[in-house]
């Protein structure tokens, strides 16, 4: 198996981490000492789903640029990942990477979300799409070091033995202009979570809801601008801030709700055996720049069959969660996980055994559930702190049955 040859790949540069993974986790039930999470009524909560809002523009873009497959993006991979070197101190590490230099230290992008080919196909051909087993990591770019949100952006990640250690960044362009004359924008959004179902790649919009974008529809751009130039240029080519590739996008899940209370939509995660996403939200019990409230935890259903929400979908699942700072959420067979950023810690939960706490990273984000048919299931994450950006797996039977 492929993550297991990069376990032998890895061990030289992550034997300082492999020596900090050894602690063993702190477990402590919390259902008496914080109430656990509590149940909500999820008909409350409900999407609007719109696939085709950019066809006509798409398709044009589509003639104007021409696509690129994943295979054809990876074999231009210009980025090397490393090994990870940092002491992430945590119980049931099994294998992981770090960006190249500048990723790791960059102030201006900041990785979020994170997904993978095993998410989008399952464990069949070793979770390989398009001849590829891969990570995805979502980012989020500022205007200048301590600037506003500019843009975002995904990195594909080989995760494959039979391929270079590479990756490559590509850019999250909405669709814009006319069908004549195609053109497209930045797409200035945090992209706290991200989920790879199929050909759709779903990515959290903080306020709204999800983006879709469909990893069939990469498009090949022109280099030679200024990486200030975005979109159509006057002689006709299309530049992307220097990127080689943009991804554009499809279509709009809209959230509503009869709460009262909007969902703030931080992060998400594919859950394969219900076949739904699940989302949660960044609150905070006393600050400025987040809602000061408990946060919630919601399930949407794909539709049956299909890789796509329904025009309209109601909620199955609705949680009211007793944490804060709330960067991650998996679920699972009916487990669930959550991943503050603040407390450093792992929370784990189901309504019948209850719930637990483990030591985490600091600066973790998003979580992704690996699936895996001939070794052990594994949890994917993150860090976004500059110098620290690594890219890691525990096995999943460490933090819950």
């Amino acid at each position: 198996m492929a993550v297991r040859k990069r376990l032998v790949a890895l061990a030289a540069t992550g034997a300082v981490l492999l020596a900090g993974a050894a602690l063993t986790a702190t477990t402590s039930t919390m259902a008496s000492a914080a109430g656990g999470p509590t149940t909500l009524p999820a008909s409350q909560y409900t999407l609007t789903s719109d696939y085709h809002k950019y066809d006509t523009l798409d398709s044009a873009l589509v003639s104007k640029l021409g696509t690129a497959s994943v295979d054809t993006v990876m074999k231009n991979a210009n980025h090397t990942r490393t090994g990870i070197t940092d002491s992430l101190g945590i119980a049931g590490y099994q294998t992981g990477f770090r960006f190249d230099s500048g990723d790791n230290s960059d102030c201006t992008n900041y990785p979020q979300g994170i997904t993978s080919s095993r998410d989008a196909i399952g464990t069949a051909n070793s979770g390989n799409y398009d001849g590829h087993q891969l990570i995805l990591v979502s980012w989020y770019t500022k205007a200048g070091c301590g600037g506003s949100q500019a843009r975002s952006r995904i990195t594909l990640v080989d995760w494959d033995a039979t391929w270079p250690n590479k990756y490559r960044k590509i850019l999250l362009v909405e669709p814009a202009g006319t069908a004549s004359t195609p053109n497209f924008t930045d797409i200035p959004i945090h992209a706290g979570g991200v989920s790879w179902y199929g050909d759709y790649l779903y990515v959290a919009d903080t306020g709204h809801g999800m983006r879709v974008f469909n990893m069939k529809k990469i498009l090949k751009t022109d280099t030679s601008g200024s990486s200030s130039e975005i979109g159509r240029q006057s002689d006709g080519t299309y530049h992307a801030h220097n990127y080689a590739y943009v991804l554009p996008q499809v279509g709009t899940i809209t959230s509503h709700t009869t709460s009262g209370t909007s969902l703030v939509w931080s992060t998400i995660s594919l859950d394969r055996v219900s076949r739904s996403i699940v989302m949660t939200e960044y609150t905070c019990a006393s600050c400025t720049n987040y809602p000061q409230r408990s946060p919630r935890a919601v399930r949407f259903p794909f539709a049956s069959g299909a890789t796509t929400f329904a025009a309209t979908t109601t909620a199955t699942q609705a949680l009211h969660l007793p944490w804060y700072n709330l960067n991650g959420v998996g679920s699972h067979n009916g487990r669930w996980w959550f991943n503050s950023s603040g407390a450093k810690k792992l929370y784990y939960w189901t309504p019948s055994t209850g719930s637990h706490t483990y030591n985490w990273v600091g600066g973790g984000e998003s979580l992704s559930y690996w699936e895996d048919a001939s070794g052990p299931d594994l949890l994917w994450s993150l860090q976004e702190p500059t110098g620290h950006r690594n890219v890691f797996a525990v096995t999943q039977a460490t933090y819950g049955p």
